[in-house]
This record gives C-alpha cells, structure tokens and sequence, in this order.
C-alpha cells in the first residue's frame, strides 16, 4: 500500500525523505546564538528580492576574548580582516 499512497501523493515521499519539517533541536530559538554558542552573532542577508537567508557569524577561538561584549558593526568588521572564512552548508533541515 506504500508504492500505491506515494504513487498518489509524491509530496509524502519528499516529505519523509528529506523531514524539512522538523526543527532540531526543539525549542531552541536559532535566531540568538549567542545563548548557544561563544562569540556568534546572527546576520541576514537579502539575496533577491523577497529572499532573506539568515547566517551565524562565529569568530576564531583566538579572537574569542576580544568579541566579548561587541556589538553587530564589530563582527561586521572581522569578517574583513586578512583570516580566511570558513563556510559551513548544514543541509536540507531548514534551520540553522
């Protein structure tokens, strides 16, 4: 009966294949990394219009004491500095 319900509804199966309706992990509000993690701050950049893809921007261990307490514009800033980035594609779960 599975072939024949997916044969009827083909949204099921990516649906379950892919599970970008859940959100792990739960009750956690991604938008504040700050109380999940040291030295992290969230951004939003537009892409097109219509489209806002929101990122976590996570300063080096090395440079940990010195992002204590800064605001926005200083992680701004960082990113234009001589280190190289790092980035990191979590997949389909549709969260952070």
């Amino acid at each position: 009966s599975v072939p024949f319900l997916v044969r009827l509804f083909p949204f099921i199966l990516t649906k379950f294949v892919f599970l970008n309706f859940l959100a792990f992990p739960f009750f956690v509000d991604l938008g504040r990394p700050e109380l999940l993690l040291n030295n992290t701050i969230s951004l939003y950049l537009a892409t097109e219009p219509g489209v806002t893809v929101g990122v976590w921007h996570t300063v080096p261990g090395s440079s940990g004491a010195e992002a204590q307490g800064k605001d926005q514009r200083w992680f701004e800033e960082a990113l234009a500095d001589a280190h190289p980035i790092i980035i990191y594609l979590h997949g389909n779960g549709g969260t952070r």
